[in-house]
């Protein structure tokens, strides 16, 4: 296996990260989790936009896309694999011992992990904890994710694969790596943006295609829903079957399904949208 680290591949026993590096000692970083098909990325632009945004969110410089683009290509060319998790890590570089940044410039790490299709349907929870919709971090992608880890910890407990949270003022928000939708009265809806939750790419494309509509959902929309479903890169579309206690037999169910169909023919038909 090979990765790209810092302007070129590298084996991937011999690629080394300072362990100064501010990604490692206090999660100053960001990245981007990009679904590669026999070799080729999906919905690559819509990514490295995103992977920029994140960036000046977090203050960091700009990072060179047309080095990122090259490097995702490089390292898929030297890892073949039917289905690929492609790893785009950008940090603060090497710095203190504390939240001050150094003066050495920014880490970028590309790596590929071999992954297998998610099932039609899945089960999940809710979790105690909120997202702060306020926060410096909301809507960033940043390697700051401990708290996804405790919760989606608590989610495998419980036999489930995603852990859902709402907000501080009780909204429905977003999963520790999904966006979350429902279908009430025939209808498809996800919380706006402005609920604290990412601005994934595989939501962006449903709203679009699935014709989805963005509304302020209080938690509770969760035992309300006729269906419900997440979305993220490498779950595409997946129907949810169980939420907590409460079974939501036949799952995926036909708006669900539909959904899905559309995704599916919409992303074969264009591999960057």
């Amino acid at each position: 296996m090979k990765l790209w680290l810092d302007g070129g591949l590298q084996d991937i026993d011999a690629a080394r990260v300072s362990v100064f590096d501010h990604g490692l000692t206090v999660g100053d970083g960001i990245f981007e989790t990009v679904k590669a098909a026999d070799g080729r990325p999906f919905a690559l632009t819509r990514h490295l936009d995103r992977l920029t945004r994140s960036a000046r969110g977090l203050g960091l410089p700009d990072p060179d896309l047309d080095e990122v683009r090259r490097a995702c290509l490089a390292v898929l060319e030297a890892n073949p694999m039917p289905l690929g998790r492609l790893r785009i890590t950008y940090t603060g570089g090497h710095g203190p011992l504390g939240s001050d940044r150094g003066d050495r410039g920014p880490t970028l790490v590309v790596a590929l992990g071999e992954t297998t299709r998610r099932p039609d349907s899945t089960a999940v929870i809710t979790v105690p904890w909120t997202r702060n919709e306020r926060g410096a971090l909301a809507g960033l992608k940043t390697t700051s994710y401990a708290e996804n880890v405790v919760a989606l910890a608590r989610a495998a407990e419980q036999g489930a694969s995603e852990a859902l949270f709402a907000n501080t003022v009780g909204q429905l928000c977003e999963g520790t790596g999904s966006n979350v939708f429902v279908v009430l009265d025939g209808e498809i809806h996800t919380p706006p943006l402005a609920s604290g939750c990412l601005a994934g790419i595989t939501r962006a494309l449903t709203v679009e295609w699935a014709g989805a509509k963005e509304t302020e959902l209080p938690l509770d929309a969760l035992v309300r829903a006729d269906e419900i479903f997440l979305t993220s890169t490498l779950r595409d579309i997946q129907a949810v079957h169980r939420v907590d206690g409460r079974a939501l037999p036949g799952a995926p169910g036909p708006v669900s399904a539909k959904a899905m169909r559309i995704f599916t023919e919409r992303s074969g038909d264009d591999l960057d949208p």
